[in-house]
């Protein structure tokens, strides 16, 4: 039992940890690089009896063992010194770089961005935000997602994302995240380049009650085709096609009508044409940026959501956003 205790206390001491300030690690290497406590002192603003007492705390601190020759004129590393130096270079180097990044962070100069945005939001307003933000801000590391508002919300919640570009269609919960609001949309209604509306006047949307619609959805519930819900109609839906450039062929065919929204129409092709909705109360849509109350949000956060503000104000048929953070 005697031999088991010993070798344990043997084991203790060996695996133990050095506590070392980093003022000691930054004295000795200035003493180390300039061979004299005079001019290091000097070099760091200090005096030299406080470079001293920093070189014989790390001595003590290191088993007492000396790390300087004291000569006549100046000092010389000992073998002890020599061994030290390229590991204190190495912290010192070290926590110089976190400096720089933290730094950089603080600035929104680095560090990295995650977002996410649904998919007409990524038509115009985040290509041009985008675009901005990197200008002023090259050395942000940056990775985009693109999903329904209610699956960027989820990984935003979960910490796969910084922040969401999310709108309230589809009805998904957002009162539960941070909102800055980006714009109000409204609505065109897309029909074939020849169709009698096109090139009028807006129109209310209960003109077209009777036509046939093409939409992601055979149900207008969650979809843009809420609106018509609100007018008091239930458009009848010929042809449930998901993708945006799909939609547009069908219309170009005079196979029904689509509502787009203001987001989309500059990707509208030529054989399309666009018939403004008459604002008949609210908009059909708000568009956010969310991030998750209450978590610290990283520095380059708010640099983008200033460029997406500012391209949200070059978006034709929306109301420029307000400032505030509540849903509306």
């Amino acid at each position: 039992m005697p031999h088991s205790h010993e070798s344990e206390s043997d084991s203790e001491s060996g695996s133990e940890s050095l506590d070392l300030s980093t003022v000691w690690l930054r004295a000795f290497l200035e003493v180390a690089r300039q061979g004299s406590f005079t001019v290091a002192a000097r070099t760091l603003g200090w005096t030299q009896s406080a470079v001293s007492r920093q070189i014989s705390s790390l001595e003590s601190a290191l088993g007492g063992a000396p790390l300087f020759d004291r000569l006549p004129r100046g000092v010389r590393l000992t073998e002890a010194g020599r061994v030290l130096v390229p590991h204190v270079e190495t912290v010192v180097e070290a926590l110089h770089g976190a400096g720089r990044e933290l730094a950089a962070l603080r600035e929104a100069a680095g560090g990295r961005l995650r977002f996410g945005a649904f998919a007409t939001a990524d038509a115009a307003l985040v290509p041009h935000a985008l675009a901005a933000f990197r200008a002023l801000h090259p050395r942000v590391r940056l990775s985009r997602e693109e999903g329904f508002t209610p699956v960027l919300l989820d990984r935003l919640t979960a910490g796969h994302l910084d922040l969401a570009v999310v709108s309230t269609t589809g009805r998904a919960p957002l009162e539960a995240y941070e909102l800055r609001h980006l714009l109000d949309e409204s609505l065109y209604v897309a029909v074939p380049a020849g169709h009698p509306l096109a090139g009028g006047d807006p129109v209310p949307l209960g003109r077209l009650a009777d036509a046939e619609w093409i939409s992601g959805s055979a149900r207008p519930e969650g979809t843009l085709l809420d609106a018509a819900l609100r007018q008091g109609f239930r458009p009848r839906v010929a042809h449930v096609v998901a993708e945006w450039t799909a939609k547009q062929g069908y219309v170009a065919a005079g196979l029904g009508v689509a509502l787009v929204p203001a987001l989309a129409a500059a990707s509208v092709r030529p054989d399309v044409a666009l018939v403004p909705v008459l604002d008949e109360g609210a908009p059909a849509r708000a568009v956010y940026a969310a991030t998750v109350r209450g978590r610290a949000a990283v520095p380059a956060v708010e640099a983008f959501v200033g460029a997406l503000r500012e391209a949200a104000g070059r978006i034709p048929g929306q109301a420029r956003a307000g400032y505030g953070t509540a849903a509306e």
